[in-house]
């Protein structure tokens, strides 16, 4: 009689361990955000909605706190806009814990990592959220804002060539891909 209460004892404290167990996992997934998601997965391919039916993919080289890194085999890049994000296919089970964000990588903001398309001259060619798309080159970005000067695809930006500028808000803004060419609707 003893042996069976002390195995119904030890089933129920088990139990509650696993209970608890079950309780703290949902808590620690509760703290985590959609950056530390995405940093888990850090090297491997991904799949990501955005709006008006775009799709980006490739492998995912770097989490900003507001965008994504994305590249493929050939050299080409997009930097996604986080907020533009409707859905990623591709991840792993693993997640990088809450805070574990270097500072410096946790500091790098959309307008950082847009100011070095800047700096490099690239053509580009910039996704709106509204499905729109601009070829153009990057000349400026501000607080909140963009400012390209629109010319041919895949072209680089050259004065006599410059059709246009255009500033877009960085709300408006999906992807900007370095080959012109490389996305697709």
């Amino acid at each position: 009689m003893f042996a069976d209460l002390e195995a119904q004892a030890g089933a129920l404290a088990q139990a509650e361990r696993a209970a608890e167990v079950d309780e703290r996992t949902r808590a620690e997934v509760g703290r985590l955000g959609v950056a530390e998601r995405l940093r888990g997965a850090l090297g491997l391919p991904v799949r990501l909605r955005l709006p008006a039916g775009l799709t980006v993919a490739g492998e995912l080289r770097r989490v900003g706190p507001d965008w994504l890194l994305l590249g493929d085999g050939d050299a080409r890049e997009t930097i996604v806009a986080l907020p533009a994000v409707l859905g990623v296919r591709g991840l792993a089970r693993f997640s990088a814990a809450p805070g574990t964000a270097g500072v410096v990588e946790s500091r790098l903001t959309l307008r950082h990592a847009l100011r070095g398309v800047a700096r490099d001259r690239s053509a580009v060619r910039v996704h709106l959220v509204d499905g729109a798309t601009v070829d153009a080159t990057v000349d400026r970005v501000g607080a909140d804002f963009v400012e390209v000067a629109t010319h041919a695809a895949g072209e680089p930006r050259r004065r006599g060539d410059v059709r246009d500028s255009e500033l877009v808000p960085l709300a408006a803004l999906a992807a900007v891909r370095r080959s012109a060419d490389a996305v697709t609707t």
